[in-house]
């Protein structure tokens, strides 16, 4: 299902943002292509979000469908890799992204494999104004992306009902940041194309704590998303330094 996106201003995309990613959109559903970090670390943070949101909502996590009932929105969803595991636990998810191309490639996916997720090429600012609110919203790797931050963060937590929770997955403003998840990653290990990233967009979790805050948004969990050459893995660890994770919820 795809709806087009209403005017919206001021909007939380940059548009050299929006057509960078629009650019490698029929490269998503590639686990050997440019998103190949984003396929290997999937499952490691599909954990993470499993268990956060199943002790919130006093779930069982290892059952059946342990997100069933629960309205899900995934911000910038790109071409559906976190929504059609959202919805195999059971969720009834909606993405939205800023680039219609993604979208595109979302919804063609998620119809090839019968699985019944609403796209919308929208901006949080658009459901915002439609008075849409979710049990749970998913914020992974997009802060580090947006015109404002702030702005962005007080839409996202708009869409949290009472009672509801976001995760969200940025990277540290640190210089070990800087050196492997930015240089290394980037230019050394070539995991990702050149220019993906703005250091100085990294945000620190003290950072989204005080963003969060004011709108009744606290974090409840931090967990660092670290890779394993040895093992060629991701893992859950209590390093924050380079990409973490944070769950949290609404009052």
């Amino acid at each position: 299902m795809t709806e087009p996106a209403p005017a919206a201003h001021p909007s939380t995309a940059l548009p050299e943002e929006v057509a960078r990613f629009a650019a490698m959109a029929e490269a998503w559903w590639d686990p050997d292509g440019k998103f190949r970090p984003l396929h290997r670390f999937n499952p490691t943070r599909m954990t993470f979000i499993r268990d956060q949101v199943a002790a919130h909502f006093e779930r069982d996590p290892l059952g059946d469908r342990p997100l069933a009932g629960l309205r899900v929105l995934d911000i910038g969803c790109g071409g559906g890799l976190l929504c059609e595991p959202l919805h195999r636990l059971g969720a009834c998810v909606t993405g939205i992204d800023a680039a219609e191309k993604n979208i595109g490639i979302a919804a063609a996916h998620a119809q090839s494999l019968g699985l019944d997720i609403t796209y919308r090429h929208a901006l949080p600012e658009d459901l915002v104004a439609e008075g849409l609110q979710f049990d749970l919203v998913t914020n992974m790797e997009v802060i580090e992306h947006v015109a404002d931050p702030s702005h962005f963060l007080a839409l996202s937590c708009a869409l949290i009902r009472p009672g509801g929770a976001m995760t969200l997955a940025t990277m540290n403003r640190t210089l070990k940041a800087l050196a492997l998840g930015k240089i290394g990653a980037e230019y050394l290990l070539r995991w990702l194309p050149a220019g993906t990233h703005d250091w100085r967009k990294f945000v620190r979790p003290s950072e989204l704590a005080h963003g969060l805050r004011p709108h009744g948004v606290h974090i409840r969990a931090l967990k660092g998303l670290s890779f394993r050459p040895l093992s060629d893995r991701w893992d859950l660890t209590d390093d924050l330094d380079v990409n973490y994770l944070a769950f949290c919820t609404k009052d």
